[in-house]
């Protein structure tokens, strides 16, 4: 068991011992402890630098990595106590290297700073769980895409203003979801490239006066790229608001989707059954069946948007390079990583298992004259002016809601006493199905259309 060391890393030019209310207040080891693996790995990259740069001999840096396995070991398993006298998971790892390897300890700090390095911990963090959210936001893509397939001729109303508006495939409104997810995938995938970029050896903000290869730590620790800029690199984090801003825009989709989940299930609309496995139960209202996920993800959205409004607030008014109030980057960010995975980790099996009520949302189809453009484009295409036709179809509808019809049971004589025009193909022309496949422009409901998008899917992989 390592013994607990009073003594600062940075203390040497104080004569009084730190207030304990500073330690608490000032301390981010309680989060920022998730973070010890890649400070690991940062750590060994920068002594094997220092070796190539002549600062370490082969046989100090060979002991200098044993040491830090040994203090990973020992924090993966939970036996080196992370308590709030250690400050940060650097100054941690730092004091029970020393703690193991002695004065040698001190000798990995050499060229490297606190502000590179964790510039250096959060962007390799950030690489790894930005490829893992990637990899998440695939399967779901995949899940929509066979809830599209399995349901490719289910009609149901189109919806404006929360309005029926005019007949839909069902699986051309899930794809409508397929496209969103593919925008968030470009914007993750943007993040990601602008995150991949080295800072270490920046130093504090000026660089520094040892020969450190930089791109050789780049190529050990994975990263395409190395920072340009000294203050810049350990200065920003717009890697990590970016990153969070994908995030708000993916939650803003899929409270989007939760929302219509949610309508859907109700009994008033009835056009889908959440699993049983997927749902809740009330504590006093025996009969309920609760949307629970799909309102806490509604909910959670909220959580990623106050995340990102933390963050920009926190940076827009810092002067250069490294200030203090960049240690509150990492709970934000670490909680909207979070958030997301474990949004988009239940959403898929959630929608695999949701049953499609194909009659009921046919049936809503009937009512509300989801067809009445259609009876208007019908006029347009026989040379009327369209606002003419928009007029009379409109008093069509009005007729129809006085006498109690749909438009598919009015007769063609009683068409016709609204215009001439009309034929006995109207009755065909202002059913739903008819009305979807007529929109056959590229990108339209019209199921020629979403076979069509189906597989170019299934050949962009």
């Amino acid at each position: 068991m390592p013994k607990k060391n009073e003594k600062k890393l940075w203390g040497g030019r104080f004569s009084q011992k730190t207030s304990k209310l500073l330690d608490e207040f000032n301390a981010s080891i309680s989060f920022d402890k998730r973070l010890f693996g890649d400070d690991i790995k940062g750590s060994v990259a920068h002594a094997l630098v220092l070796e190539k740069a002549g600062i370490l001999s082969k046989q100090e840096t060979q002991k200098i990595i044993s040491g830090l396995m040994t203090v990973s070991k020992e924090i993966s398993r939970g036996k080196l106590p992370l308590t709030a006298d250690k400050e940060d998971i650097h100054m941690a790892v730092e004091a029970r290297l020393t703690e193991l390897v002695g004065p040698l300890g001190g000798k990995l700090h050499t060229g490297r700073s606190r502000n590179d390095q964790i510039a250096t911990d959060i962007r390799l963090y950030l690489k790894d769980e930005i490829k893992g959210i990637l990899t998440l936001l695939k399967t779901l893509k995949s899940v929509i895409v066979k809830v599209a397939e399995d349901n490719i001729e289910c009609i149901m109303p189109g919806y404006t203003h929360l309005q029926r508006a005019q007949p839909v495939l069902f699986s051309h409104h899930m794809l409508s979801y397929f496209e969103m997810l593919t925008r968030d995938e470009e914007r993750f995938t943007g993040a990601l490239t602008r995150t991949d970029r080295l800072p270490l050896g920046s130093g504090a903000l000026a660089g520094s006066p040892y020969k450190l290869d930089r791109k050789y730590a780049a190529k050990m620790l994975g990263f395409s790229e190395i920072t340009n800029n000294s203050i810049d690199a350990v200065s920003d984090r717009d890697f990590a608001i970016e990153f969070v801003s994908a995030s708000a825009m993916l939650m803003m989709h899929l409270s989007r989707l939760s929302e219509e989940l949610i309508i859907w299930a109700t009994s008033e609309f009835g056009f889908i059954e959440l699993s049983d496995a997927f749902s809740t139960g009330s504590s006093i209202m025996p009969q309920k069946k609760n949307p629970d996920i799909p309102e806490l993800v509604r909910g959670k959205t909220a959580r990623v948007y106050g995340n990102l409004m933390t963050l920009l607030t926190m940076m827009k008014g810092l002067p250069l390079a490294y200030n203090k109030d960049m240690q509150e980057d990492k709970e934000p960010l670490f909680d909207t990583v979070d958030t997301v995975k474990a949004v988009l980790e239940i959403m898929s099996p959630m929608l695999l298992e949701m049953k499609i009520n194909a009659e009921k949302m046919i049936e809503a189809t009937k009512e509300g004259f989801l067809t009445a453009t259609d009876a208007a484009d019908y006029l347009t295409a026989r040379e009327m002016p369209f606002r003419e036709a928009h007029e009379i179809t409109g008093k069509i509808v009005a007729y129809s809601i006085k006498e109690g019809k749909t438009l598919e049971d009015l007769t063609l004589d009683e068409w016709r006493s609204f215009s001439e025009l009309f034929d006995d193909d109207i009755k065909k022309v202002v059913t739903p199905r008819h009305s979807l496949n007529s929109r056959k422009v590229f990108g339209g409901t019209a199921l020629t259309e979403v076979k069509k998008r189906l597989k170019q899917i299934e050949k962009e992989g």
